[in-house]
């Protein structure tokens, strides 16, 4: 086993050394070229179009989780609030919930003279991100002094009281007869996303619901990877490895925290307002803990740390979550003589593949270098050959 590891770490610098300097950037610029025209190979009104979209905005919730617990290491149960909470400025600045208030920013058609908020798409996605990120910050500030298991705890009790926040909403009156949220009744008749030369989005034509997520996964992907790369990117990953030797080293422990936290929830925020907007309601059924759960699978199943691992795990899980099970595999069960829909056992084909991942690729589908070299024990296998040479490993 080891030979043939060794085997194909030669053949992947092989084909390194022979790739052209600039060949990533030719994939990047392919990817994104196959991503624009994607959506003229489906209906206007595709299944598969569909679960894309909401696929799509997974990944920047994944990328947004992955911040916080891939590169800073400080483990969250609680991203269903920002969610919520991105889902809710949608809610509150683009529909007529504000009943009392008369606002009209940048929209268009029934949306400018209707009663409420209504601000255009973009003006709420840069709100909900502001939000969200001072959000964000708040969370972040009780877990400070907490490590591992605590953080899990304090962060799964803000995304429980977020929750119970949207289901008792009804009764907390912010004035003229209004109230913060609509419970499981919900915000309904949202506005819909309008921009000048594609004009009113519709529920039944929705390819510029896929360009429009596809432009906000791209800019998440571009300040994601710049931020990896980044001082603040080697401070969070200084701090996932040992925070102790990374305050000694004059990190900023308290500022380079909150910087991950509030980045993590800017992305959650914007995604929460776009899929609230997608779905034209917002009420509290949405915001439950499996959520949560869901997209740290994600990451987890792609690579904990690992940019594209997060997209990979993102669209996996949300495809077969989507599309695969709902509209492809649903009704196999009952080829075998069995009384049941595959939708019914969700949650435990999910409980299934993640096992699989773990048991036969911890590292996950598309692990980061380090991680990867960690798990498979390559690391210490380089740190002993060095002791053998009468070289620390450190240096």
């Amino acid at each position: 086993m080891n030979e043939l590891k060794a085997q194909l770490h030669e053949w992947r610098e092989a084909i390194g050394k022979w790739l052209p300097p600039w060949w990533s950037r030719a994939a990047a610029a392919i990817v994104i070229a196959i991503g624009i025209v994607l959506p003229f190979f489906f209906s206007q009104a595709s299944g598969f179009l569909n679960a894309t979209i909401i696929a799509l905005a997974y990944v920047v919730m994944a990328l947004g989780l992955n911040v916080v617990v891939g590169f800073a290491g400080l483990l969250d149960l609680g991203y269903v609030a920002f969610y919520a909470l991105g889902a809710y400025c949608m809610g509150w600045f683009g529909s007529d919930f504000f009943f009392n208030s008369h606002v009209h920013v940048l929209v268009h058609g029934v949306s400018s003279t209707e009663a409420g908020i209504h601000l255009n798409f973009v003006l709420i996605l840069v709100v909900a991100a502001l939000l969200t990120g001072v959000a964000g910050t708040l969370i972040g500030l009780p877990t400070l002094r907490l490590r591992s298991d605590y953080i899990a705890i304090v962060t799964l009790a803000f995304g429980e009281i977020i929750g119970v926040v949207a289901v008792n909403g009804t009764s907390i009156h912010i004035g003229n007869g209004e109230t913060l949220t609509a419970g499981a009744q919900g915000i309904s008749a949202l506005d819909l996303p309008f921009f000048p030369g594609i004009g009113q989005f519709s529920l039944l034509k929705l390819r510029p619901w896929y360009w429009l997520i596809f432009g906000i996964v791209l800019l998440v992907l571009f300040v994601a990877l710049r931020l990896r790369d980044s001082r603040l990117g080697r401070a969070w990953i200084a701090l996932r490895e040992d925070e102790v030797a990374a305050v000694s080293m004059g990190i900023p422990l308290v500022k380079t925290k909150l910087m991950a936290y509030a980045i993590g929830a800017t992305f959650g925020g914007m995604s929460g307002a776009f899929l609230g907007a997608y779905a034209t309601t917002v009420n509290s059924d949405q915001f439950q803990f499996s959520f949560s759960i869901f997209v740290l699978a994600m990451i987890i199943v792609g690579g904990l740390g690992s940019i594209w691992g997060a997209v990979l795990g993102a669209l996996l899980l949300s495809y077969i979550n989507y599309y695969l099970i709902p509209d492809v595999l649903n009704n196999v069960p009952h080829s075998f003589g069995l009384d049941f829909n595959l939708t019914q056992l969700s949650f435990g084909i999910f409980g299934f593949l993640l096992v699989l991942v773990m048991v036969l690729r911890p590292q996950g589908l598309f692990p980061e270098r380090r991680r990867r070299l960690e798990l498979t024990g390559e690391i210490a296998a380089e740190d002993a050959q060095l002791v053998e040479q009468g070289t620390s490993p450190a240096s």
